[in-house]
């Protein structure tokens, strides 16, 4: 600011009308940039990151005003100061600082066994303890809003009545406000739920936990348990003056038999004064229509918050791919904390916008780990739809070549033949079966350094046109799924998969592997029946890549990159038909 006043001091005793405009850039990752350009003398200062007019996206606000002759210099350098700093504030405001903690707790060494209050009380105190510092390590940093993994108080494996010691009484949604730090004498077994509306409190942000509740019914309901209550698996959102704002208790169990499953859906949705609406659900509840997706109806929901305790599942259901995976479905910001226990596979959490993502996954380290990001209020999304080829590259406009032309499959012959495939891949690979993620996929590999690929199963047709700038000694396939998956879960999934196999042998298409060397250019796409899928782009070290782009493109579902920074793990297109599940 002093050296814009000091460059606009040093040139307006030259203009005889001043013209002033100053525009304000938000240049992603570049900072911020001011541009004052003085009509009379037709002069440009710029200050600070911004570099460049031309994406009118980047630019937050204009402010014009002129100065006819006899006016004051002085008022225009002054308004010009001022309007600076004024849509400085404006630029701040279309962003919010957010933080997820990845935790590693601390567990009960015989989750079975049967403890009293107190007892549960003391382990859970060691991991809130925890909870504590990260909220106000985060606070330093400006941290709006922070979420904590699910289970990360209390741990898991229990049964019903072994947990039981570690559940909070949670009053009815009904009832009007309540703030347990203020008011800890309102109800009894509340614990818990008083240390994290202090947390909130002394850490001045939003806050986000998952605890077991407890809340007594009456033998005249009809889902009343046998043992006069429900035990649930719940998330608590506390505002930053500690008062409870929502509830949302898991509706999609994972195994969990020391929970029950509400009888209605919660659909949690609060409101904050810094980015407007956000939606809460846990962990498996990602998979399903009800109520990952139902909440997303309200169109100002544009902010996820998800606790979760997730078991990563290469190639396809890694934590950290499914969470971007929904982010960049639904273009929304997408807050993610994951327990870390990588012994059990448990890692993997971050901060997914659909453009970019802040993310950690570690399976070596025993710590936990605070990730703190700066995201947009309103999040740009990456999906299109329709005719895009005007925004696309020469080999796109292959796809679209391919797309009009005449293609189909001979499902059940040794050989694929398709219209309109590049020259020179006339004679495609073999298909053979392999197992994925517990189903039986369709595969072809993937040979050569060029060429177009179909593999078809059951009605799902999925397409490949790559380009691979070199070869390296693995082997990739394309595969396809187009069924009933009843393995830890039953849910209705169509995929098209381009993944790199464990091996050389085609038996190994479908392993979990993490490394890779492999550099693909590719468009994947398939005809899918279903408007709901989560495009994964996964390189090695379990590196997130942003896919150029993603979209509809002549009834088919599309996934488009070039340029990866590393070899390629995993490009899939996750479609859930939830109407079949």
């Amino acid at each position: 600011m002093v050296h814009l006043l000091k460059l606009l001091q040093a040139e307006h005793g030259r203009c005889p009308h001043l013209w002033v405009q100053i525009s304000l850039l938000s240049v992603r990752d570049r900072g911020l940039g001011v541009v004052c350009s003085g009509g009379g003398g037709g002069r440009e200062w710029r200050v600070g990151g911004g570099s460049s007019l031309v994406q009118p996206m980047w630019m937050v606000s204009v402010f014009r005003f002129l100065i006819m002759s006899g006016a004051s210099r002085q008022l225009a350098l002054f308004l010009c100061v001022c309007s600076v700093a004024a849509l400085g504030v404006q630029a701040e405001d279309a962003q919010y600082v957010a933080a997820v903690y990845e935790h590693r707790s601390i567990l009960s060494l015989d989750p079975l066994s049967l403890i009293s209050r107190t007892q549960a009380l003391e382990l859970m105190n060691q991991n809130l303890d925890i909870y504590e510092q990260q909220v106000m390590i985060a606070a330093q940093k400006g941290v709006q809003i922070i979420v904590f993994p699910e289970d990360g108080i209390h741990g898991f494996n229990f049964t019903r009545i072994s947990i039981y010691p570690f559940l909070d009484l949670m009053p009815s949604p009904h009832l009007d406000k309540w703030n347990p730090c203020l008011e800890p004498q309102r109800f009894n077994d509340t614990e818990v739920l008083q240390r994290l509306s202090c947390m909130a409190i002394k850490g001045q942000m939003f806050l986000v936990a998952n605890l077991g509740t407890k809340e007594p019914c009456h033998s005249s309901d009809p889902g009343c348990p046998d043992d006069g209550r429900y035990q649930f698996n719940t998330n608590v959102v506390f505002s930053s003056n500690g008062t409870l704002v929502s509830r949302y208790r898991k509706h999609n169990l994972y195994f969990e038999a020391a929970f029950d499953t509400p009888l209605e859906v919660d659909h949690s949705i609060f409101d904050t004064p810094f980015a407007g609406k956000f939606g809460t659900f846990t962990c498996f509840d990602i998979l399903f229509f009800e109520p990952a997706v139902s909440i997303l109806r309200d169109p100002e929901v544009k902010h996820i918050v998800y606790p979760t305790a997730w078991m990563n599942q290469l190639p396809l259901l890694a934590a950290i791919q499914i969470q971007r995976g929904f982010s960049i479905a639904f273009g929304i910001n997408f807050l993610a904390a994951n327990i870390h226990h990588p012994s059990l596979g448990m890692t993997g959490s971050g901060i997914h916008t659909p453009l970019k993502s802040f993310w950690h996954h570690d399976m070596e380290s025993p710590e936990g780990r605070l990730i703190i990001a700066q995201i947009a209020k309103n999040p740009p999304g990456l999906i299109s739809t329709g005719n895009t080829t005007s925004k696309m590259d020469i080999a796109h406009s292959k796809l679209l070549k391919i797309l009009a032309g005449d293609l189909y499959s001979e499902k059940d012959a040794e050989d694929i033949h398709c219209d309109g495939a590049p020259e020179g891949n006339m004679s495609a690979p073999p298909t053979f079966n392999s197992e994925m993620m517990y189903d039986n996929f369709t595969l072809v590999p993937v040979w050569g350094k060029e060429g177009y690929l179909q593999v078809c199963a059951d009605g799902l047709c999925c397409h490949l046109h790559y380009l691979r700038p070199t070869l390296s000694n693995e082997l990739y396939s394309l595969g396809v799924f187009d069924g009933l998956h009843t393995v830890h879960g039953t849910y209705y999934v169509q995929a098209c998969a381009l993944v790199k196999c464990g091996g050389l042998g085609f038996d190994t298409c479908g392993q979990e592997i993490t490394e890779s060397t492999g550099i693909f250019d590719f468009h994947l796409w398939g005809n899918f029946s279903t408007s709901y899928i989560f495009p994964m782009l996964l390189t090695s070290g379990m590196t997130l890549e942003t896919p150029d782009q993603v979209g509809w493109e002549n009834g088919h579902y599309f996934l488009r990159k070039s340029g990866l920074s590393s070899g390629l793990v995993t490009a899939a297109l996750y479609g859930r038909v939830y109407e079949r599940d």
